[in-house]
């Protein structure tokens, strides 16, 4: 769909490392996370700032569609090209560099195409990290791009509370170059332009470099799994540990019994921590942690946390039914194969939901009632992050069942998820997923038109030129 001529410059743009073309190099770009698939005229790798900008300038002059992709980890089709095979993949996948760390001010001028792993091992020899928590290994640029939040979320905050600075490429026919790497914390001299590019799923520009803030590393950590006497104390149970412990609280993880039972029997090296194996309706992930080294006389977190829930469960009327406090090693790793346990359960259809804290739980109890009247023989796999609202709302359909043949069957699914989730909860069809193909409808359908006006404004005078999967 590209004619050669266009192949040819931007070969002489990036080099033969830096352009691919051929159907077997291109596929992984081609292929989303889950299930999306879509074909790309090629994919642009530039290893620069520069690069980057001669390649959105050169696309932008000439029509050619750009999408984004970081590490390709997104869940909503949006870093995938669709199927007409007239989109380019610009890949951040080599943007590797700078790392340039600052000890001192506790931030890091970072190449968008770093890995999250990669970051976080050159930061632990400074005692330091990036305070974001995921089960995949997305790059910075996607993490920018999408606004992640992850498990930590509670006391760590999202990306955008943690981002200082970035560089950013607009899509327009100079592939201008936004300078907004500024390193401050503090800085009201205006608009904070950085805003426009965190959460906007690549369409306003590319990040190619960031500057973040960074956290010091725990250096005590106490983890236990609660057992909440019913799913509507859950709220109480939250709130009482937050009056306890404070700031000492950095993770409040629910999961349901389908998707930790999916979880164990994905992982066989997994240990089922359960008394007789019987997993809980509901089981909550709780961690409490301290950055400062152990002090002598000072109580072991182990203790604090088993002192704390002792006095919740004591308690009048208590909200917590069992507790025990275990390995935090052995209990992340059930939370972490969550994820890969209920997608080998079923064909998998997933939701990113986030609601009012005191909503989230009414609303699963609300949708286990319903889902065997609106759709038997779906299974609801739910797991997320209690502290700050959100849900990873999976739907599992066995792998057999006849009605994966028939498209309308998964619309419909989605149709009345988002309408109840939405429309009854006044909760989010997108916590940390951002937008994408598999959202765009339902942006369309739940902004209101003065948004969508200014976000299309912005898009207008940023990035005119095709950028992205989303149209805002």
């Amino acid at each position: 769909m590209i004619e050669s001529k266009h192949i040819e410059a931007l070969r002489q743009l990036l080099g033969g490392k830096g352009l691919l073309t051929a159907p077997a190099d291109m596929a992984g770009y081609e292929t989303g996370a889950r299930y999306d698939k879509g074909r790309a005229a090629f994919v642009a790798r530039p290893a620069s700032t520069a690069e980057t900008s001669a390649v959105v300038a050169y696309c932008v002059k000439n029509g050619i569609a750009l999408v984004p992709q970081s590490g390709n980890t997104g869940l909503v089709s949006g870093s995938t090209p669709d199927v007409t095979g007239s989109q380019g993949i610009l890949s951040l996948d080599r943007l590797a560099t700078p790392f340039d760390l600052d000890q001192v001010n506790r931030t890091v001028s970072a190449g968008a195409g770093l890995c999250l792993s990669d970051v976080n091992r050159r930061l632990e020899q400074a005692g330091l990290f990036f305070p974001i928590d995921l089960g995949a290994d997305p790059r910075l640029g996607g993490m920018i791009a999408t606004n992640t939040g992850g498990s930590r979320f509670l006391r760590y905050g999202d990306v955008r509370r943690n981002v200082l600075g970035l560089t950013v490429v607009l899509a327009d026919e100079a592939g201008t170059v936004l300078d907004l790497s500024s390193g401050l914390r503090k800085n009201n001299t205006g608009v904070d332009w950085k805003q426009l590019f965190i959460g906007t799923s690549g369409a306003f520009g590319i990040v190619t470099e960031c500057v973040l803030n960074l956290e010091p590393l725990p250096r005590q950590t106490a983890t236990a799994f609660l057992v909440p006497s019913s799913t509507d104390r859950v709220p109480d149970l939250l709130v009482a540990m937050e009056d306890a412990l404070g700031s000492y609280l950095s993770a409040f993880e629910g999961m349901s019994r389908n998707a930790v039972s999916a979880a164990l029997a994905h992982v066989p090296a997994l240990r089922n921590p359960f008394q007789g194996g019987l997993v809980p309706d509901f089981v909550i992930l709780a961690e409490i942690s301290r950055t400062s080294p152990p002090r002598a006389g000072e109580q072991p977190l182990d203790e604090v946390l088993e002192e704390v829930l002792s006095a919740i469960w004591e308690g009048e009327d208590a909200p917590l039914a069992d507790a025990f406090v275990g390995p935090p090693h052995e209990m992340w790793a059930l939370r972490h194969a969550l994820s890969e346990g209920v997608k080998h359960s079923g064909r998998l259809i997933a939701f990113d939901l986030s609601f009012r804290r005191g909503d989230i739980m009414r609303f699963l109890d609300h949708m286990k009632a319903g889902m065997p009247e609106q759709f038997y023989g779906v299974t609801i796999c739910d797991f997320g992050h209690i502290g700050d609202g959100g849900v990873h709302f999976n739907l599992v359909v066995p792998t057999d069942d006849p009605r994966l043949a028939n498209p309308g069957f998964e619309a419909a699914l989605r149709e009345w998820v988002f309408k109840v989730a939405v429309e009854d909860f006044g909760g989010s069809y997108s916590a940390e997923h951002a937008i994408g193909r598999k959202n765009q409808v339902f942006y369309d359908r739940y902004t209101p038109d003065e948004i969508r006006r200014l976000a299309a404004g912005l898009k207008a005078i940023t990035s005119p030129g095709p950028l992205g999967s989303v149209t805002f």
